[in-house]
């Protein structure tokens, strides 16, 4: 019993822990979902754009600090592409917009939103501009 523990010790040394899911790591999921909501509302919204070099400025600047806690490239590409975190993304963005009440069928609600997200210079307001 003694050996299996000494091996057990070997193998998992008490100070590591499994990483997280990303989508369990505040500052990389918030960000990403600001990015996300800037870009879905730049999509619906005719006299907004998106900030594309700050968008992916902030998309590198994610990356790096994924990197800098112990993620792999492979392992963000994996989460970024997976479409279990695609959905629940979309899921989570939808569900913010209801309660803002946006609607799909109606895009100026969307530039009412984005400019609201502007004016209080959220981080997605901070991903929009004005066209």
């Amino acid at each position: 019993m003694a050996t299996l523990i000494a091996i057990g010790t070997l193998a998992f040394p008490l100070g590591l822990a499994a990483k997280p899911s990303l989508r369990d790591v505040p500052e990389i999921e918030e960000p990403l979902f600001a990015v996300a909501m800037a870009k879905e509302v730049a999509d619906h919204c005719d006299s907004l754009g998106a900030r594309f070099f700050k968008g992916v400025g902030e998309l590198r600047r994610l990356r790096s600090h994924a990197n800098s806690l112990g993620y792999g490239d492979s392992e963000i590409r994996a989460y970024i592409e997976s479409d279990t975190e695609k959905a629940r993304m979309r899921a989570k963005g939808e569900k913010l917009l209801a309660e803002s009440g946006v609607s799909y069928d109606d895009p100026e609600t969307f530039c009412a939103f984005g400019r609201a997200e502007i004016q209080k210079n959220s981080a997605i307001g901070a991903l929009l501009r004005a066209k």
